[in-house]
């Protein structure tokens, strides 16, 4: 396998940046407001654009390619294409970066994967964060072709071929589950070094890659140890491992109201005031997070638009250190 050669650290110091999923290109039940379903592409570039006047750091967009039957009353089976997507999202907008949280690249044959984010960087002038993961549903895997029981490994391996593929434009990859040399991969990153690997999942496997393998973590929920304890398990690996090299911890708010709200927010929602929600985002940096991802309840596209400006008035500038 390739050597690690540079670590890539992005994120601000002198403020908290934060990014959001972005609604409408995927629907599961756990998280999509209800009037996405019959939103489309105006949505997602009205929300875009209003993230990008905001100020936010980063928009993303998941990964999954066929959803199971079985699964679909739960999991809608309406999830966009990441690369699509975030190409989509690059030409609608110039200053706010594309993340993929997270992109799972065992699907996919590492060269086809660095050909599609090698591509997406060059097009956005160096807005890539490739986020990556194990991946969860077992019959995605089955459908295509995809040791379900290995998926752990093959990341490990799409890790190291992609960081090969970003750092050169004639990678060499030596695999269990993939081998190439002396294949081109062109257009080339606009990041230099390269651009940033984080790596997502909350399992103690997970904790552990992104120590070993990423420039950072992504959370898919807090875990099992609490995120308090996994912060200081993320922090303790990587320094054994690569001393004080950069690492850029993510952490994730629930949902958001700035003001008081007319409807019931549901659950993991917080409504308050600017000052209120700017302390909960603070903490967050307190405990570690280089970056957090904001969400919002919301009962229509236009509620949405509004509260992203209205976040990036009122707290973006108390988020400021």
């Amino acid at each position: 396998m390739s050597e690690v050669r540079e670590w890539v650290a992005i994120c601000p110091r002198d403020y908290l940046p934060v990014g959001m999923q972005l609604p409408v290109a995927a629907q599961s039940r756990i998280f999509a407001q209800p009037w996405e379903a019959g939103a489309g592409r105006e949505e997602i570039l009205r929300v875009a654009r209003a993230c990008e006047r905001a100020g936010f750091f980063y928009l993303a967009v998941c990964d999954h390619i066929a959803i199971p039957r079985t699964h679909v009353p739960q999991m809608s089976a309406v999830w966009f294409d990441t690369v699509a997507t975030l190409g989509f999202l690059a030409a609608a907008t110039e200053r706010v970066r594309l993340l993929s949280y997270v992109f799972i690249p065992a699907y996919r044959h590492p060269l086809a994967v660095a050909k599609s984010f090698c591509t997406l960087d060059a097009l956005s002038h160096g807005r890539l964060i490739s986020g990556l993961g194990a991946g969860h549903l077992q019959a995605e895997f089955e459908a295509l072709g995809v040791d379900f029981s290995r998926r752990g490994a093959l990341l490990d391996e799409a890790v190291e071929a992609l960081r090969a593929a970003f750092l050169e434009e004639f990678p060499c990859h030596r695999g269990a589950a993939w081998s190439f040399c002396d294949l081109a991969i062109a257009p080339r990153p606009v990041q230099k070094p390269r651009p940033p690997i984080w790596i997502g999942g909350s399992s103690l496997a997970s904790l552990r890659r992104a120590a070993r393998l990423g420039d950072g973590w992504l959370p898919q929920g807090p875990p099992a140890m609490g995120m308090e304890q996994g912060v200081r398990f993320l922090r303790g690996e990587r320094r054994k491992l690569h001393g004080d090299a950069p690492f850029e911890i993510g952490m994730n708010s629930p949902f958001l109201y700035l003001g008081q709200p007319a409807f019931d927010l549901g659950p993991n929602s917080l409504a308050g005031s600017a000052e209120e929600i700017a302390a909960l985002l603070r903490a967050y940096r307190e405990q570690g997070a280089a970056h957090v991802q904001v969400r919002f309840r919301s009962r229509s596209c236009t509620e949405l638009e509004e509260q992203i400006l209205r976040f990036g008035e009122e707290v973006q500038p108390l988020l400021r250190f």
